[in-house]
């Protein structure tokens, strides 16, 4: 009888680390992935789960995204380990193996109230069949109300170190990622104390000129928030944030790839300059995602949803419900990219940035066994999280 650890895709295409498969074999055992190659080099199957994937299918490593504060009717901010747990679960309909659970201006109670319970629930959640939470994304509040977007402009307050001290220890040291405005009141100083920590900063929010984010990248910025949505624009005399993002490799670029938030020719010209390595694709998904038209709660304001479209009563965008699969199939379409590069935008660079390309981010053996089976169409139709099968199209979805 086969072993339940034990698991054998057979017969797909397969994106690893180094080199493309036509037609392959991957072996999962306790979690990892432990072997891979071309199917005729395949032998000692007979402990083995098989599951038998059509040779137009393709496998690619999980999908991570760093920045997503809800799905399915949970968000981060409802503090609580159901909210987590349903956002978990959603994920992998969507290829997501892996998040950053994102936080949004509010005041300092309910922010905390939200990393504790993340905190938490990172160091007991479950070890496979799920997405894996590996990490807060601290979004606000130190963010500049010219620029606050869906950020709650009353919550708005100037980087403080000392509280974000705090909120790393009621965390258990788990923000992993934080959106400021470099230009604000002690800016460069929380960059500077982020990158002694191993944190990546996040420029996002911002009104920066040209010259402040080059100074915040000497203070070791690595990352800009949502490429072109809430920062200061591309101007001649002026080349702002997005003119910085587009100049230096050194930062990499979140972009959401929905085509409300950015249009398709601003995505293709951002993917020509920062080309494949550069950029990261994120949801910034609301808990509106998978979910009907209608009205629901953002940081405690009003969100109307209607037709893939989130915005608030003014006409704001506020978040997204876009999919991490479908910016996959959005990226390829917009751009001409090969899958390759669309997947080191979902996958091998967020996994880079947050530093745990050694266990996740590509098909390689000794990684955890994150795996997206994709059919012709880029649509996801099985995703394992961590070696269990975790969705499956017209099947089990988890």
């Amino acid at each position: 009888m086969a072993d339940d650890n034990l698991i054998l895709l057979k017969g797909v295409q397969i994106y690893s680390e180094n080199e493309f498969i036509k037609k392959g074999f991957i072996k999962i055992k306790n979690n990892k992935i432990v072997e891979f190659g071309p199917l005729d080099q395949l032998i000692h199957e007979e402990d083995f789960n098989v599951v038998d994937v059509p040779s137009t299918y393709a496998a690619v490593p999980g999908f991570i995204d760093v920045h997503i504060h809800g799905a399915d009717g949970a968000d981060t901010m409802d503090a609580t380990e159901a909210a987590l747990k349903t956002m978990a679960n959603a994920l992998p309909k969507e290829g997501t193996t892996s998040f950053l659970a994102t936080t949004i201006t509010q005041d300092v109670e309910q922010i905390e109230n939200a990393i504790i319970n993340a905190g938490e629930y990172i160091h007991l959640q479950p070890s496979q069949g799920i997405a894996e939470i590996l990490g807060i994304h601290l979004e606000g509040p130190f963010v500049n109300r010219e620029r606050a977007g869906a950020q709650p402009l009353q919550h708005i307050i100037e980087p403080d170190l000392a509280l974000f001290k705090r909120w790393q220890t009621l965390s258990n040291g788990m923000i992993k990622l934080v959106t400021l405005a470099p230009e604000l009141p002690n800016g460069l100083d929380m960059i500077r104390y982020l990158n002694e920590q191993g944190i990546v900063s996040s420029i996002g929010h911002s009104d920066a000129t040209y010259e402040i984010v080059t100074d915040a990248m000497k203070a070791g910025a690595s990352h800009v928030t949502h490429l072109f949505n809430q920062m200061r624009g591309l101007h001649h005399r002026e080349p702002g944030v997005v003119g910085a993002t587009l100049l230096h490799d050194e930062l990499k670029a979140e972009m959401i790839v929905d085509g409300i938030h950015v249009r398709p020719e601003m995505v293709h010209l951002a993917y020509k300059q920062k080309k494949s390595d550069g950029l990261i694709l994120i949801t910034d998904s609301m808990r509106a995602k998978c979910l009907k038209n209608g009205t629901y709660d953002l940081g405690g304001q009003e969100v109307n949803v209607e037709d893939g479209t989130a915005v608030l009563s003014d006409g704001t965008l506020a978040g997204s419900v876009l999919k991490l699969g479908h910016a996959v199939k959005n990226i390829i379409h917009y751009t001409g990219c090969s899958l390759k590069e669309a997947v080191k935008m979902a996958s091998e660079n967020p996994a880079k940035q947050l530093n745990i390309f050694e266990r996740k981010g590509s098909i390689a053996v000794g990684k955890d066994a994150d795996i997206v089976i994709l059919d012709e169409h880029y649509d996801v139709q099985m995703t394992f999280c961590r070696g269990k099968l975790a969705y499956k199209k017209g099947g089990n979805e988890g």
